[in-house]
């Protein structure tokens, strides 16, 4: 997968009845994290999502693919869709990666670790539902927003 060529998906509602999905193959350096955030932006908007929502999507987004990028082995790469799960409609944010990368090493900048670990808080507090899906080859952070 080429971290550099991101793709994106879009389904088609008389072909194919699903909601648009967005692809994002993450680049595997602290930058990604800027980057995604306004592509996310970007294609959050050209959905016509509350701009409420697209802002709480964009938090989460920057928290798991922080989580992500810091702590796990590459590849990555963030989705976005629109579904219908229980209820009314909502914006799934999805992070896939390769797992653990073991032991993390402090920080070359010399943030602390009191600096770390509040995205999960943060993820909880914006999703309407969220967890973990862990499967061979990888482990996918999701959660749920309203997308009404």
């Amino acid at each position: 997968m080429n971290a550099t060529a991101p793709t994106e998906y879009s389904g088609s509602y008389a072909m194919s009845r699903r909601d648009p999905e967005f692809r994002y193959p993450l680049p595997h350096i602290p930058e990604a994290v800027g980057l995604v955030r306004r592509r996310a932006q970007t294609v959050l908007t050209g959905w016509n999502l509350p701009p409420a929502t697209i802002e709480d999507a964009v938090l989460v987004i920057s928290e798991l693919v922080t989580n992500a990028v810091t702590h796990a082995l590459p590849p990555a790469v963030l989705q976005l869709s629109r579904t219908v799960a229980e209820g009314p409609r909502a914006l799934r944010i999805e992070v896939t990666d390769a797992g653990p990368a073991g032991s993390v090493p402090r920080p070359a900048d010399g943030r602390t670790p009191a600096e770390h670990g509040r995205g999960n808080g943060i993820v909880s507090a914006l999703a309407a539902r969220h967890g973990t899906r862990v499967a061979p080859g990888g482990i996918t952070r999701w959660a749920d927003l309203p997308a009404v």
